[in-house]
């Protein structure tokens, strides 16, 4: 949920600013190379660097360094770390040598970097490297396979035949499944139960035999699978953000699976009580760039929409047919399916506004690639240079539609938008979307235009995206960001920066970031912005509260405050 602040009163700026950069919070040089990290909250206090032969944490207000050692003085039998995993809850660290039948794990306490026991009960890596010969769009990592349970002080550990449950603190098994296998892809835990679902990505298919779709209530007391159900569809995550494509929630007695649509259980017996969840793949209506090793396309559908005891949800399973369908949400009853919604290869938005839903048709979908190709040098020799992208690549056809939610019948379709749309959002029985060259308004209720602004004056390049804030619309061009009033569109402010996309957005800062990792930290209220130049090869990591970026680089870490 954005935070909502109330503006004091109306800017009118529309001059660029000068460009500061980010003040330097600390910055701390380390002993070792910093070949992996790991940034905890704010409020923890504390983070991780780490060389394959040594680790560091050190206090995240400060900088100042908590504690160092190398992994041998740690537990005699490591010789060296090839992943760490950190369990944040938990306050440790797992320490993973990889030896291919004789793996090693040693846990560490974060805090203090005393050894809390170490293993060898986890072998894990031949079978783990062996599950992703030749596989292409893997997501999955060897940290995947282990997942915090906080609540029980304990996390799981994902094995080839079973699954362990161990208590953090000392090693302890306390116990394992056969019942349950893959990786838990999310979890909800109440009351000693957890209710998860399995992910199943390509290449552990390999690695978990007879695996399957599964969403289950586990007792953690004894790890009993108290019921279990087959999910439909394939849970997934993004190949380069990784967040996850998928969601649970429970909603009183009733736990919701959002993926491709929604899929409800009866949390006390496991019984399907109604779906409608449909197949869908978006990879193939965008081009992959050359060289592409891994590659996806997301934000293609828009999320259901629930509303009192309905549901709307968009049925794209078909590549001919697309429809919107109306549904009880308490009981799964179907209430009405519209008429054909023709030639739609992308829904990217949806919105309710008094007694409308709103489809845009076509608009920006996110792209994401790992790229690795060959590349010519100035002395005429070649190297492998690799890439990861993230892109909001245009899908045709582009389009406007309103159906009444009394009956699912169309109330009206615009033409006005068959050249181009970026995206767009409902607010106060109006929908406000960007064409990337003019801003509108349009009436819910019958579609006829309150305002049409160009944006040629906001000076950032094309539109790509728009956001809600306050009162305002939040145009994200290629090359800044501007805003709006939404009343009636005039400029309030507008900045300009480098080709760039969004990286995040919180309360009245929102974050735009290059691909060569540089980012600016643009204040909503002004559109002014403090910027990093980030070195090649640097690593960023941007705080949850969006108030502070860590850099990573070589042997340095620096904390810098965005605002």
């Amino acid at each position: 949920m954005k935070k909502l602040l109330l503006l004091a009163g109306v800017f009118m700026t529309l001059s660029t600013f000068a460009q500061d950069d980010m003040s330097i919070v600390w910055e701390s040089k380390l002993d070792h190379k910093i070949e992996s990290h790991g940034v905890g909250t704010e409020q923890r206090g504390y983070s991780y660097a780490a060389s394959q032969k040594e680790v560091t944490v050190f206090d995240n207000k400060t900088g100042k360094v908590l504690w160092i050692k190398r992994f041998k003085d740690v537990a005699p039998k490591l010789r060296k770390v090839d992943e760490i995993i950190p369990l944040w809850e938990s306050d440790a660290l797992l320490l993973f040598d990889k030896k291919a039948g004789k793996d090693q794990v040693a846990c560490v306490d974060m805090k203090t970097g005393n050894l809390l026991w170490n293993s060898e009960r986890f072998q894990l890596s031949e079978s783990f490297a062996s599950a992703f010969v030749g596989s292409q769009n893997e997501t999955t990592e060897f940290a995947d396979l282990f997942i915090d349970i906080p609540e029980e002080n304990g996390f799981i550990v994902a094995m080839k035949k079973e699954m362990i449950f161990v208590d953090a603190k000392t090693g302890k098994e306390r116990w394992s499944t056969e019942k349950f296998k893959g990786v838990v892809g999310a979890y909800i835990y109440k009351d000693g139960f957890i209710y998860g679902i399995n992910f199943v990505p390509g290449g552990l298919g390999a690695l978990f035999t007879g695996m399957k779709n599964q969403v289950v209530k586990m007792d953690m007391s004894n790890g009993d699978v108290v019921w279990e159900q087959a999910y439909i569809g394939r849970a997934e995550r993004k190949v380069i953000t990784k967040e996850f494509l998928f969601d649970l929630d429970l909603k009183d007695d009733m736990l919701v699976l959002r993926m491709n649509g929604i899929q409800t259980y009866d949390i006390n017996t496991g019984a399907k009580l109604w779906a409608a969840a449909f197949d869908f793949t978006a990879d193939k209506m965008v081009g992959q760039p050359a060289g592409t090793k891994k590659f996806g396309v997301y934000g293609a559908v828009a999320e259901p929409i629930f509303h009192g005891d309905d549901v709307y949800v968009l049925d794209m399973s078909s590549k001919k047919s697309q429809y919107l369908k109306k549904y009880d949400k308490n009981t799964g009853k179907l209430l009405w399916t519209s008429a054909e919604i023709k030639a739609a290869r992308a829904i990217p938005s949806m919105g309710l506004a008094g007694d409308k839903i709103v489809l845009q048709i076509g608009g920006l979908v996110e792209a994401q690639a790992y790229i690795r190709k060959k590349v010519k040098q100035s002395d005429g020799t070649y190297t492998w240079e690799t890439e990861t992208r993230v892109w909001y690549p245009e899908v045709k056809p582009f389009g406007l539609q309103a159906f009444n939610v009394a009956d699912g019948s169309l109330a009206w379709d615009s033409e006005r938008f068959k050249k181009g749309i970026s995206n767009s959002f409902t607010v106060e029985g109006n929908v406000i979307i960007s064409s990337g060259k003019s801003l509108y308004s349009i009436k819910a209720a019958d579609g006829n235009v309150n305002y049409e602004i160009a944006l040629k004056d906001d000076g950032i390049g094309t539109g790509e995206g728009l956001q809600l804030y306050n009162d305002k619309a939040v145009v994200i061009g290629k090359k800044g960001i501007a805003t709006h009033n939404i009343s009636d569109g005039k400029l309030v402010a507008s900045n300009k920066y480098k080709t760039s996309f969004l990286e995040d957005y919180v309360g009245d800062y929102l974050i735009m970031k290059t691909n060569s990792a540089d980012i600016a930290c643009f204040d909503l209220k002004d559109c002014s912005f403090k910027q990093f130049k980030a070195k090649k090869g640097a690593s960023t990591t941007l705080t949850t509260e969006a108030e502070y970026v860590y850099v990573h680089e070589n042997k340095v870490v620096t904390k810098l405050k965005v605002k």
